[in-house]
């Protein structure tokens, strides 16, 4: 019985993973027809946003040109596409549809189709490995960072950022995947493009369980606090917001011991 019933959460795991790469496609969809002949703006962005965390990165460890780099769910615009290595891969289970998507921006590093739980590669494979607000749309989170820090080489640098909340959008975001699960169709897209909503004091805690030495940790819950506690609008979810903050950053630079 017991194995039924793993296998039937396990099945509906998925489904819900499945169900966040759904909306995320469609999202990145919408956003490349919006934006038209407007690429050189995005990549432009795109390169002096990771030429910033490139910089540093480097104040920690110098950084080769040809260094192995890896970003773990590179998405339509992630770092890897400014970063500037010529050993730069990107892994993301969409990378076929955002390389049609947004061709120009996706040609400046090599990408491959695969999922953060299973990443292709040996271990200690790259000397910098990035994972920029990711985790939490995958179907299990937390074994993504086992394999970030599996193909990093001692040494190593790590860059990891995710989005954080109050508990009580733990505790809502397991009713609205039991609901749904249970064959109750009412998806609240607060919910349905994360798969898990992690707390500042639970991604620590599973941060010193690994083998990295934290250089730089911290997060803007305090400013998104306040910017959303004197936000204007009046709709259900701002208000909830007032009171709960709501995807707040957590960051995190780290090297491999």
């Amino acid at each position: 019985m017991t194995g039924n019933s793993d296998g039937w959460f396990a099945r509906k795991r998925r489904e819900r993973g499945r169900r966040a790469l759904e909306r995320q496609l469609e999202y990145q969809d919408a956003k490349s027809a919006a934006f038209g002949d407007a690429a050189e703006s995005l990549i432009h962005n795109t390169f002096l946003r990771s030429q910033t965390i490139r910089r540093r990165l480097t104040n920690v460890a110098p950084i080769a040109e040809d260094a192995c780099v890896l970003e773990v769910g590179s998405g339509a615009h992630g770092l890897i596409f400014g970063f500037g290595s010529s050993k730069g891969f990107g892994i993301d289970p969409l990378a076929v549809d955002y390389k049609r998507l947004f061709p120009s921006l996706q040609h400046q590093a090599k990408t491959i189709a695969a999922i953060g739980e299973q990443l292709p590669f040996a271990d200690a494979s790259f000397d910098v490995v990035l994972s920029d607000n990711v985790i939490d749309h995958a179907e299990r989170p937390l074994v993504i960072i086992d394999e970030l820090v599996r193909v990093l080489k001692p040494g190593g640098l790590l860059y990891f950022t995710v989005n954080i909340h109050h508990p009580v959008y733990a505790l809502a975001s397991h009713a609205h995947g039991a609901w749904n699960a249970l064959g109750i169709k009412l998806e609240l897209s607060a919910f349905a493009d994360h798969t898990v909503h992690l707390t500042e004091t639970a991604i620590k805690r599973v941060f010193e369980s690994k083998a990295i030495e934290i250089i730089e940790q911290r997060s803007n819950v305090e400013e998104t606090k306040t910017a959303q506690r004197n936000s204007s609008a009046l709709n259900p979810d701002a208000l909830l917001k007032k009171l709960f903050f709501k995807n707040a950053l957590f960051e995190l630079i780290g090297v491999k011991r």
